[in-house]
C-alpha cells in the first residue's frame, strides 16, 4: 500500500486564517506564524469548522483492495476518481494483484484464498480472450482485486475522515490507509491536524483535548 500527495492548497494554513479573519475582519492581528495557529486552534475547538473547506489536498493511493476503494467514495464531499474496470484489462494493461486479509494471511485459509483469487482471475482472462467485454468479465473479479485511486478533499472533510476512519471501530484495511494521510497531513499542516494523537502500536488514532489555552476563549476574539 502506498500513499502519495499529489497537490495540496500553496500556504493553506495562511489561507484558512485569511479566510477567519475575513469573518470577523481582524486583519488588525494578522500576525503570521503565531497568529495563524493561535487562530486556527481557536476556531477548531469552537466548532467554527467552515473556514476549513478553503484548503484542499490530493491524494493517490495505491495497493488498496476494492473493499477499501468502496468503503472510502463513500465520503460523498471527497471527490474521487478510481481505476476503470471497464477499460483495464487485468492481465494485460496491468498486472493482477489482491489484498489477504492478515485474519485470513495466519490461518490455513491463505493457500486456498490465493488459490481461488487466482482462479477467478483465470477464468475473467479467459472471458476475455473470447470476446466477452472488460466491463462484463469483471463481475468474476473478488473484492480482494487491488485497484488504485485519486482522491480529493478539503480540509474539514479530511478532519471527518480521519475521525470516523481511524479509530478502532474503523476497517482494518480503510484505516490503516487513512493512518497514513493522517501522518502527511500532520507533516504539511501541522496546525490543522494538531489535535489528532496516532498510536503507532494500536494503529489507530483519536482527537486530544487539545487545549489553547485556560481560558474559554472565543473565535470571535480571534
Amino acid at each position: 500500500m502506498k500513499v502519495e500527495l499529489m497537490a495540496i492548497t500553496p500556504q493553506a494554513e495562511d489561507v484558512i486564517e485569511k479566510a477567519c479573519r475575513t469573518c470577523y475582519l481582524s486583519f488588525h492581528r494578522y500576525n503570521p506564524p503565531s497568529s495563524t495557529e493561535e487562530l486556527i486552534k481557536k476556531v477548531i475547538r469552537k466548532g467554527h469548522h467552515s473556514v476549513l473547506e478553503h484548503a484542499y489536498a490530493t491524494f493517490r493511493i495505491k495497493g488498496g483492495s476494492r473493499v477499501f476503494t468502496h468503503e472510502m467514495v463513500r465520503h460523498r464531499l471527497m471527490s474521487p476518481s478510481q481505476e476503470s474496470q471497464r477499460y483495464v484489462e487485468y492481465g494485460k494493461t496491468k498486472e493482477f494483484e489482491f489484498v489477504i486479509p492478515l485474519s485470513v494471511e495466519k490461518t490455513s485459509f491463505k493457500d486456498r484464498f490465493k488459490k481461488v483469487a487466482l482462479e477467478l482471475k483465470d477464468f475473467y482472462e479467459e472471458m476475455v480472450r473470447t470476446g466477452i467485454p472488460k466491463e462484463d468479465a469483471r463481475y468474476i473479479l473478488p473484492n480482494a482485486t487491488v485497484s488504485e485511486i485519486v482522491v480529493s478533499a478539503n480540509f474539514r472533510e479530511l478532519r471527518h475522515i480521519f475521525e470516523v476512519r481511524c479509530v478502532e471501530r474503523a476497517h482494518w484495511e480503510i484505516r490503516e490507509i487513512c493512518l497514513e494521510i493522517l501522518k502527511i497531513m500532520k507533516k504539511v499542516a501541522p496546525i490543522v491536524f494538531w489535535d489528532f494523537i496516532i498510536d503507532e502500536e494500536n494503529k489507530i488514532a483519536h482527537r486530544s483535548c487539545g487545549s489553547v489555552g485556560e481560558e474559554d476563549l472565543d473565535a470571535r476574539d480571534g
